[in-house]
């Protein structure tokens, strides 16, 4: 008979067998050697055809049962076996199976690698796990993971071996030192290869080059988005088989849940390693910006934080030299030894550091200081541009380094540099870290130079001001000489609105402002030697301009002691010194220049004072005078009276600014028309205090007619020297400061007297009556002026440098 018909009759016979068989009464059934047996005859021929023809039964099964039965009588089938007793087994199980018992064995393996992620839910353990369990699934001897390099993902740098693992229950990594053909094979295709010895297989000439391996079956780990993370090669000895397709099946279904958990793996371990990196950078702050002690501290903290942040074996720091091209260090290498140089005693304090220096350009940190590029060189003596002179001194072998320039404002100002990584190379996600790190490196090392820069130029400030103090203080010689001299003073001329200082020299002058101030407070709460040296010094710190000079700040003084004597009783004690030291002191070191010209020079007094900018310095300098020993006049004040005595001394003296006066007057006008003053409210005696120290300030417009002149004419050349240095700054000076037009001089004065010197001298009055001569004297002073101002009009023309006193 043909034996195509031949088999077509069997099957059809044994089909119709097994058709019947299933429909008969199970119950009827035995097992002998756990077959189950029957009663009747043809079910028996039937299972004794499938024993002894197993090709037909598979070929059966695969041609003519649908997968969905298969699968339902798998699952039935290991469902009885669960039930049936049985040794207990080990996990490396019979090949078969595990070729068959597919959903046992995915739920077994997803809860070894979740409880594997929760434990060490790192990458090259999970691979780990992964591997074990598949070599044990497939009946392998063992396994091999061979890593993708993360800067090449193509190329494999690194293995795990299937029994190495380190004291903590890590895989040991190992360096790949020789080329593997069949793995880089399989990662750049990422294709499933068995292999066996002595197959021809023109891909792989070599064979399988490890003697312990007989045959091998290698295959690509892939994650979910395509990348490949490692080449997984399982292995058998020469007393095993070879690897067949159902072993890649085997291998496959495990990969896919196995890549799947390494993503998830990934990223935990990217979460867990942004939460380390945010507290590792939170502790470098803390560190390096609580505790900026010096420069070379700071470079050894960096290079320490440096060192942990990659785990690398030694690290060094560069900082760029601007001036001289070059790269310099004085702390060159830290290493685990806690920053000591190779053969240092550690019982022995280190030696004072040693700089170096090198061009931009030169080796490998020279080079990334150069182009601003990161390097990262796995194999330092493959690179032309590795300095190999330092191992040969040293005796230590660099292998691979991380060089990472620091910047600051786009400019590479430094460059860290790590070298040989513990375990294995220095990756991509080390640089990214990296990279993070040296923004707040940039941002130290900046605030280090600019505290180096603080720091030394507060010693040359403390230098500055020794001198000035030294220049500016007054001698105990002029102390015992304002001590010989005291005798013979009397305060009654001195209480007059018409004195002129001008009579006397400065000398004189001093010994007169010591005379009222005893006359006003004595000194029973003041020691006599602090006022002497406070106002000799006081007397030194005014610049020798034509106008706001001694003689300037003593006339004031000498006002407002005027007005004071005739007005007791309407201010309160602590009102009184202040209002006199403020005037005595309300010019202190005024360099006969305005504010605005201050502002419009860009003077760095604008620059810390962007309002009533030389009144603001006035009183910084009276507190330095105050600060100097043997100086303080308020020594035996109160806490409490000091505060306030200071608070007055700079309201008083910041009122002098004409820009204030405008606003107070105002409001202090408004209470008096409303008829709202009063001496019990603290806001209205504050006004008042401001518009008497306004009055007293221009008392030289309400003092007789040969004064005024005289002052005058220091008032204009003062204005005048303002205005040439404006013109040689390329601007153009107000009329009245410019020396090309004098005739304007009578008419500037009428505006301001009208504008300023009467409406303040009237609202003093009206307060303060007994300070009616000096609102009568300024009235006659404007008459004068309007008097010239018409002249000048009517074609004469009058130059006030040159009027005598008539």
């Amino acid at each position: 008979m043909d034996p195509t018909a031949m088999w077509s009759t069997v099957t059809e016979r044994v089909v119709n067998l097994w058709k019947n068989r299933a429909s008969c009464n199970m119950d009827r059934n035995t097992k002998v050697n756990g077959v189950s047996q029957s009663d009747d005859p043809m079910q028996q021929q039937v299972v004794n055809y499938l024993r002894n023809h197993p090709d037909f039964l598979e070929h059966y099964l695969m041609e003519e049962v649908e997968i969905e039965q298969m699968e339902r009588w798998m699952i039935r089938r290991i469902q009885r076996s669960k039930k049936q007793p049985q040794q207990q087994q080990a996990r490396k199980t019979s090949l078969s199976r595990w070729r068959f018992c597919v959903h046992a064995d995915k739920r077994q393996m997803l809860q070894d690698l979740t409880h594997s992620l929760q434990l060490r839910p790192t990458r090259s353990h999970v691979l780990w796990e992964l591997g074990s369990c598949i070599s044990s699934a497939v009946g392998a001897d063992g396994f091999r993971l061979y890593l993708t390099d993360t800067a090449n993902p193509e190329q494999l740098s690194l293995y795990l071996d299937h029994d190495t693992l380190t004291e903590d229950g890590e895989p040991r990594l190992h360096k790949i030192k020789s080329g593997l053909t069949v793995p880089q094979y399989v990662a750049r295709t990422r294709e499933p290869v068995r292999l066996t010895r002595g197959d021809v297989d023109a891909r792989f000439p070599e064979g399988i080059t490890n003697k312990d391996t007989a045959h091998i079956l290698c295959q690509a780990v892939v994650q979910p988005d395509g990348q490949l993370v490692a080449v997984l090669e399982l292995w058998r000895h020469e007393h095993g088989t070879p690897f067949h397709e159902e072993d890649e099946e085997i291998a496959y279904s495990y990969l896919v849940w196995g890549a799947i958990a390494i993503h998830y793996a990934h990223l935990f371990l990217n979460m867990n390693k942004q939460r380390k990196l945010n507290d590792f950078l939170l502790a470098v702050v803390k560190s390096i910006f609580q505790d900026m002690v010096s420069m070379d501290m700071l470079v050894m903290k960096v290079m320490n934080f440096a060192q942990r942040l990659v785990d690398a074996d030694r690290a060094s720091l560069f900082l760029v030299d601007a001036k001289s091209k070059e790269l310099y260090a004085t702390i060159f290498d830290v290493g685990n030894n806690g920053g000591k140089a190779e053969g240092e005693d550690e019982t022995h304090a280190p030696s004072t550091p040693k700089e170096i220096r090198f061009p931009l350009g030169t080796g490998i940190a020279g080079q990334v200081a150069l182009t601003g590029e990161v390097l990262n060189i796995a194999d330092a003596y493959s690179d032309s541009r590795f300095n190999r002179s330092i191992d040969q001194i040293t005796g230590y072998r660099t292998e691979s380094i991380l060089s990472m320039p620091i910047f600051i404002r786009g400019n590479v100002i430094g460059v860290v540099q790590m070298v040989n990584k513990h375990s294995g190379y220095f990756t991509k996600e080390d640089e990214e870290a990296f990279e993070t790190f040296a923004i707040y490196c940039g941002l130290a090392l900046h605030h280090a130079k600019l505290y180096d820069k603080i720091r030394r130029s507060e010693q040359k400030y403390r230098v500055a001001l020794e001198v000035l103090s030294y220049h500016n203080t007054c001698t105990e010689e002029e102390v015992r000489q304002c001590i010989d001299k005291e005798d013979g003073l009397h305060v009654d001329l001195l209480q007059n609105y018409y004195f002129s200082a001008f009579e006397y020299d400065d000398f004189q002058k001093v010994q007169f402002a010591i005379c009222m101030f005893t006359d006003l407070f004595g000194l029973s709460r003041f020691d006599k030697m602090s006022l002497i040296r406070f106002t000799l010094t006081v007397k030194k710190n005014y610049r020798r301009v034509p106008y706001h000079n001694w003689t300037h700040g003593f006339s004031v003084a000498n006002t407002m002691y005027s007005i004071l004597k005739r007005s007791k009783g309407v201010f309160k004690s602590t009102e009184c010194l202040a209002l006199f030291i403020g005037s005595l002191c309300h010019d202190l070191d005024h360099r006969g220049k305005n504010n605005k010209f201050m502002l419009d020079s860009e003077s760095p007094l604008a620059a810390m004072y962007s309002t009533s900018t030389m009144e603001h310095h006035h009183f910084n300098q009276t507190v330095a005078i105050l600060q100097q020993e043997g100086h303080n006049i308020f020594s035996k004040l109160s806490n409490s009276e000091y505060k306030q005595v200071l608070g007055l001394v700079k309201h008083c003296i910041l009122a002098t600014d004409l820009a204030l006066f405008f606003p107070n007057k105002a409001r202090l006008s408004q209470l008096v028309a409303e008829d709202k003053f009063s001496w019990n409210i603290l806001e209205h005696r504050i006004l008042l205090q401001a518009i008497a120290m306004t009055a007293s300030d221009l008392s030289a417009s309400a003092k007789p007619w040969d004064i005024q002149c005289e002052t005058v004419k220091v008032i204009f050349e003062e204005f005048y020297q303002q205005g040439d240095e404006e013109r040689s700054l390329g601007r153009q000076p107000m009329a009245m400061m410019d020396r090309n037009k004098p005739d304007e001089q009578a008419s500037s004065q009428v505006g301001f007297i009208t504008g300023i010197c009467i409406p303040c001298y009237s609202l003093l009055q009206h307060l303060l009556p007994d300070t009616q001569p000096l609102l009568d004297m300024c009235q006659q002073n404007l008459d004068k002026w309007q008097k010239l101002a018409d002249e000048v009009r009517s074609g004469k023309s009058i130059n006030i440098l040159q009027l005598n006193r008539e």
